[in-house]
This record gives C-alpha cells, sequence and structure tokens, in this order.
C-alpha cells in the first residue's frame, strides 16, 4: 500500500473496496492485497497481469525491494520481513538472483565484469570467478563476446548479460520482472526457447513476471493471473484454457491455440469395450491412450465359437493391443482377448497438431 500513513491505515481497509474506493476514502493506492501463493522448488511460476495489475510491485516485495505493508514472505519456512539487513544481503548474494526489464548492466563494465559483479561481492577468489563467468558466459550463448560493453550488443545480447549474472551467483530463486517485454518479437521468442532450456539443466525455482498471456502458457508450470492487485486465477497452462472461472480470464484464453496447451487427458473420454455377450469393459484413460487425441474408441470383441456365447471371460485374458493406422496420432487400446477369433477396432482419432 502506497501514500501517507498507508501502514497506519492499512488495517483499517475493507477488503470489500475497489481500488478506487479506497485511493477515494484514503489517498493511498492498493497495489497488491489478499495474495498468498506457494512456490514450489524447481518449479517455474509465472504471474501475468496487464499495466498497472501490480505483478511488479509483488516480485519486489518477495526479495524486499518493496516493503510490504502487511503480511509475510517465507523462505524455507522463515519470514523475510522479520530478517535485519545483514541477514537479507545474504539473502539476495546467496539464494535469490533478479532479472529486470531494462537488463541492469553496467555501461562502463564489459560483458565479464558485468557477469562476475556478484561473485565480487560474495567475496569469491579471483579464479572461482573466471571460471564460473566462462562457464555461464557460455551457457547463455554469450561466448565471444566477453570484452564487449553492454552499448555494442544488442537487446537480446544485453538481456543474456543480465541472465548470466544473475545465473553466475548460482542462487535457489530467480525472479524476472519482465524481461523479454523491451525486445522484438523473434528475439523475444528465442530468449523464450533459452530459458526454457536452460531451466531444464539447472532446475532453479522461478517467479516470472509478464504482461504476455502466450508466454505463461509457454513458461509457466503453474500461472497466476493479476488484477487490480489480486490473483484471479491460479492453475496450470492446461487449467487455464480449459476452465477459464470468468469472462476476464476467457478473454486472454481465445487468442490461444488449444493445441498447444491441451493434453489428451484434457478432452478425451475412456473407450468402451463391448463382447458378444453384452458384457462392458471401461478401460482407464491413462491406458486408452499412448499418444495422439481419440474422440471415440469402441472395441467389439468376437468370441471363438469354441467358447460359446457368454463364455468370454476378459479377466483371464492376454493383452492385446490395436492401434489406429496413423503414425502421427497413434491410440493403443488396453484390452484381454484369448477366446476371440477376430477383433473389431473402430477408433477415430485426429492429430490436432
Amino acid at each position: 500500500m502506497f501514500g501517507d500513513g498507508a501502514s497506519d491505515l492499512a488495517d483499517s481497509v475493507d477488503l470489500a473496496m475497489s481500488r478506487e474506493e479506497v485511493l477515494a476514502q484514503t489517498g493511498c493506492v492498493l497495489a497488491v492485497r489478499d495474495v498468498s501463493f506457494q512456490v514450489r522448488e524447481g518449479e517455474t511460476f509465472v504471474i501475468m497481469g496487464l499495466s498497472g495489475s501490480g505483478k511488479s510491485t509483488l516480485v519486489r516485495c518477495l526479495s524486499r525491494l518493496i516493503e510490504p505493508t502487511r503480511g509475510q514472505v517465507r523462505l524455507d519456512g522463515e519470514d523475510m520481513l522479520a530478517m535485519n539487513k545483514q541477514q537479507l544481503r545474504d539473502i539476495r548474494r546467496h539464494r535469490m538472483g533478479m532479472v529486470f526489464q531494462h537488463f541492469g548492466n553496467f555501461p562502463h563494465k564489459r560483458v565479464f565484469e558485468n557477469v562476475v559483479f556478484g561473485l565480487q561481492v560474495q567475496g569469491i577468489d579471483k579464479a572461482t570467478q573466471r571460471g564460473r563467468a566462462a562457464e555461464v558466459i557460455e551457457l547463455v550463448g554469450l561466448s565471444g563476446w566477453e570484452d564487449r560493453y553492454p552499448h555494442e550488443l544488442s537487446g537480446g545480447m544485453q538481456q543474456r548479460v543480465g541472465l548470466a549474472r544473475a545465473l553466475a551467483a548460482d542462487p535457489e530463486i530467480l525472479l524476472f520482472d519482465e524481461p523479454f517485454s523491451a525486445l522484438d518479437p523473434l528475439i523475444r521468442r528465442e530468449m523464450q526457447d533459452q530459458l526454457i532450456g536452460l531451466q531444464r539443466l539447472v532446475q532453479k525455482t522461478m517467479v516470472f513476471i509478464t504482461h504476455d498471456f502466450l508466454e505463461a502458457l509457454k513458461l509457466g508450470d503453474r500461472v497466476a493471473i493479476m488484477k487490480d492487485g489480486e490473483f484471479v486465477p491460479t492453475g496450470t497452462p492446461e487449467e487455464l484454457v480449459s476452465n477459464p472461472i470468468n469472462e476476464y480470464v476467457r478473454d486472454f484464453t481465445r487468442v490461444v491455440h488449444r493445441s498447444k496447451v491441451l493434453t489428451a487427458r484434457s478432452v478425451m473420454t475412456p473407450p468402451k469395450v463391448r463382447t458378444t455377450a453384452g458384457r462392458r469393459l471401461w478401460i482407464p484413460q491413462s491406458e486408452a491412450v499412448l499418444r495422439g487425441l481419440v474422440s471415440r474408441a469402441t472395441v467389439l470383441v468376437l468370441p471363438s465359437r469354441s467358447s460359446g456365447p457368454g463364455h468370454t471371460n476378459p479377466d483371464t485374458l492376454p493383452e492385446t493391443r490395436p492401434a489406429c493406422a496413423s503414425a502421427e496420432s497413434r491410440v493403443g487400446l488396453s484390452i484381454r482377448d484369448a477366446a476371440a477369433k477376430s477383433l473389431m477396432v473402430n477408433v477415430k482419432c485426429f492429430n490436432p497438431l
């Protein structure tokens, strides 16, 4: 909460009041309110919101670059708001790194000097600094540019310098405040792909801020949509796209290509298995899909004459796996059929990609 006397007024604010009402009544801006979330180790948690939604204020509260008026920020169970300056400084030096929207590079330092800056602050010996800096510079694709100044680099390369500087200190947590928003679309897409690749390698806990819904879906293990200082929904990309909770969220999902987000499990129903004796088996969805999407699958099992009608016992039969012919969209059904001499399979499938 920002404004004169915000700390004293915070407890008296009615949570049912809108931002505009709080501003009119108190003269203070309610930037973030009633936001609670947990980020799992190794997860990429994306906070998406339009301009003025409070997302950048929120991520700065996590590192106490902005002091929260009320609440808690817990790191492994320890409240960061209760830490003194030295404890907070140690957290920022060793356990938490941040990549900013406007790069944050020192213009008078070369690429290598920018990258080792955090290691110098930590007091690490020079040999280790050089080795670690060379490692992350190669990791972000800047080998050969170590002696260049930031103004000699493209926007995407400057952002890689900031990313390398954050990675060099080997923090547990990385905070990103719209790091790609100032980049051209093509470079932005390349940086997104590179970040996904880096995350597979380094497995850091990431909190990523963006105003781009498609970027949020592409990068996030889970996504929170923010509006007027509050979280609207939080969920996986698949959950947000398949089940938008209100019209605000639905407006964002209209531009999403469903096949890039939804999985087979979310759009199909279990197939039916029928025997001529009139017995039915329902195959679990997880067994029904090996690859691709299924719109309908029906299996007709015809028992052999020797078994006689009504004598097929699916529970005692060996397993067969018929599949649709398309190599691009393959469906396998796990059924049992020892008594059957013939097997009719009617599977309709499609490949959304």
